[in-house]
């Protein structure tokens, strides 16, 4: 159960560090998403900031789930595929990743609420079985006085304990069904696991692959201009050759020369579109290690909320077994009350 005093101590150093308003409730939504484990809301939102208007948290509410979608969305890159299909690809798999998260979170959620009620129930029944305790204690010394008093606590008591074995049964029903809500969600979250690293280990596969095209297509680039630029420096090598020989023959070579300067004038054209290719291949290459750095961080996220969910499924694990703690020792002080109401 998140501790809303440690909710508001972070809040409160946030309000320290930024001072506008939208900035302040987009790292409230992501201290409470990716911190504690809670959807935001925008009541939600305005109770933990107050500050601005209720429009404000519900942009900025907007914005986070925008970005966060966009962070998460897939991107499938293949040459020989069309744009229309890559992002269709994308956008399926990034859906197949939200809903098991969901589902995940769903059963999570479902979990923790059931065991807290069942806490809850639980403490309320040890409560009336102290104040009944209690009762029981001045009843004993009435009885001592009264003897048809005494007669009267005890079915009293025998009714109340009738009542708490029908409390128990509902309790250990609830167990049962929180054992079963565990084992589901740990069923969902380990297909979540297999199917994220199957995922991450493709796109890596063809990202590596795409690096190696691009590897290879910069190499040929590169040949490429150098023999541009051996054919140009021949070329003016020849030209420079052909005018100094030109000083008694220029009449007679003039028109070499006009076709030597369109020559020159080709080659030099076609080195300008090599390097134009070289510098396209360079920023698409760039392209490809920022979307590696995004699917990295992607993936840092999703294992701190695979973290997350841990963390909590291990408290929820603790709470029912410290509920069960509590039903043992509510079993072993029944038959304890039962012999001193006889006395």
């Amino acid at each position: 159960m998140p501790n809303e005093a440690q909710i508001h101590a972070d809040i409160e150093a946030l309000r320290a560090q930024v001072s506008e308003t939208q900035d302040l409730y987009r790292e409230v939504c992501t201290i409470l998403f990716f911190r504690y484990g809670i959807t935001p809301t925008a009541n939600k939102l305005y109770q933990y900031v107050r500050k601005g208007s209720m429009s404000a948290p519900a942009e900025a509410l907007a914005k986070f789930w925008e970005d966060l979608r966009e962070k998460s969305r897939v991107r499938i890159e293949h040459p020989d595929l069309p744009d229309t299909l890559k992002s269709a690809a994308g956008e399926l798999v990034a859906a197949l990743w939200t809903q098991a998260q969901s589902a995940a979170q769903e059963g999570l959620e479902t979990f923790r609420s059931e065991a807290q009620a069942a806490v809850v129930e639980a403490q309320t029944v040890q409560d009336f079985a102290e104040r009944e305790r209690a009762a029981a204690l001045v009843e004993r010394d009435r009885a001592r006085q009264t003897t048809k008093d005494a007669t009267e606590r005890i079915q009293q008591l025998e009714r109340d304990l009738a009542a708490e074995r029908a409390s128990k049964a509902v309790l250990a029903s609830q167990l049962e069904a929180a054992g079963y809500q565990q084992a589901t969600l740990q069923t969902a979250l380990s297909e979540a696991r297999h199917d994220f690293a199957a995922e991450i280990e493709k796109h890596r596969q063809a990202l590596k692959r795409s690096e190696e095209r691009y590897e290879a297509s910069e190499k040929r680039a590169l040949l490429e201009i150098d023999r541009e630029r051996t054919t140009a420096a021949k070329l003016q090598k020849d030209l420079a050759q052909f005018r100094q020989h030109q000083q008694n023959t220029e009449e007679r070579h003039r028109i070499e020369v006009a076709q030597l300067q369109a020559n020159l004038a080709d080659t030099r054209q076609k080195l300008g579109v090599a390097e134009g290719v070289l510098q396209e291949l360079r920023a698409l290459r760039q392209q490809q290690t920022d979307e590696l750095k995004l699917l990295r961080t992607t993936v840092a996220e999703s294992d701190a909320r695979k973290n997350l969910l841990e963390h909590e499924l291990a408290a929820s694990l603790e709470n029912v077994a410290r509920l069960e703690s509590g039903l043992k020792q509510q079993s072993e002080a029944k038959p304890n009350r039962k012999r001193k109401g006889a006395q």
